[in-house]
């Protein structure tokens, strides 16, 4: 089994996908010469030429729109979206259009989509292009939401996104592009909705999404040390949402604890809390924990931007609370 980085990962799930199916192709800003800002897709267009690998103008609801204009049609789209921040400007074409089409149209069209973008804040970026904002899109229905935790869940869900009949936002951090993880050589999809066991554990169930995963495991690892054993769940996607693993994990352990990088209110972690509490509620010796990042703009600022979201110091010690019965306070 080799090692590879996330960055190469992905690179290499959309290649073999395009090589698979002519009808996929790349469309969005910089995606050709430049490879994207982080060269991810670096290679591709010397392959595959401008007709499947689409530089586009500063036009991200144009692009997109184009793309799902496309999918509608018998393409297979993917679009890259330069930072997830820039949501906010495609709102219409992907809620509207891309979520709504199949609905609408009594199940006659279908828009086979991947919009390909990323979150993660402490990469000194700022408040408009360090944001998380995978809950966002979420709350649609109609759009299927995936959040790898290495390279190799990068690549096995960019393929399974690549063939599904539905729309796909992928977010992928931007910390992250250059982590190694194993990844196989021969062809493999993670199948959306199924979740990953990273961690077994008897006294405490942490549910990590993207990088949290990381920092779940050095918090896990820390925990090790002091006799707490840590059970640590690496959801994938949050639509669909694996609950039966996670229930099960919590009915086994009487404890959870959430952790996201986006704004805690209104988020994923409340989500996924919420079914916790309503479906495994007569097994929890506690409340379900939340950790998200603070509910204010990412700041510049390097000591501020730090403190705005989880670190393994701090889920050690809501662990430890949790286990001990002492009160935690939110961050």
């Amino acid at each position: 089994m080799r090692e590879i980085s996330l960055s190469k990962a992905v690179n290499e799930a959309v290649a073999e996908e395009m090589r698979r199916d002519d009808t996929v192709f790349v469309i969005g800003e910089d995606v050709a010469e430049a490879g994207t800002p982080f060269k991810v897709l670096s290679g591709l267009v010397e392959e595959f030429g401008t007709d499947r690998v689409v530089d586009t103008p500063i036009s991200e609801p144009g692009f997109v729109g184009i793309a799902v204009g496309a999918a509608m049609t018998g393409m297979r789209p993917i679009v890259d979206l330069m930072f997830g921040d820039f949501l906010y400007l495609v709102m219409d074409q992907l809620c509207n259009q891309a979520a709504k089409a199949h609905y609408m149209s009594g199940g006659k069209l279908n828009v086979p989509m991947v919009l390909r973008t990323n979150l993660g804040a402490t990469r000194r970026s700022a408040a408009q292009h360090s944001q998380s904002l995978h809950g966002l899109v979420a709350h649609i229905p109609g759009l299927k939401i995936a959040l790898p935790s290495s390279a190799y869940e990068a690549k096995g869900l960019m393929k399974t996104a690549i063939r599904d009949n539905n729309p796909v936002v992928i977010f992928e951090d931007k910390l992250m592009y250059q982590d190694k993880a194993e990844v196989p050589e021969e062809d493999y999809l993670i199948p959306l909705g199924v979740a990953n066991i990273k961690r077994e554990g008897d006294d405490v169930t942490v549910i990590a999404t993207s990088s949290m995963v990381q920092v779940a495991e050095k918090a896990a690892d820390i925990l090790a040390k002091e006799g707490v054993s840590v059970e640590l769940i690496d959801p994938r996607t949050i639509v669909p949402l694996d609950e039966d693993t996670i229930l099960n994990s919590v009915r086994k352990t009487s404890r959870a604890i959430v952790i996201d990088e986006g704004h805690q209110n209104f988020g994923t972690t409340a989500e996924i809390a919420s079914r916790i509490n309503e479906k495994a509620f007569y097994h929890l010796d506690a409340p379900v924990t939340r950790m998200g990042a603070m509910d204010v703009p990412v700041p510049f600022s390097p000591v501020l931007e730090d403190l705005t979201v989880p670190t393994p110091e701090r889920v050690a010690d809501s662990a430890r609370r949790l286990v001990s019965g002492e009160p935690i306070h939110a961050p």
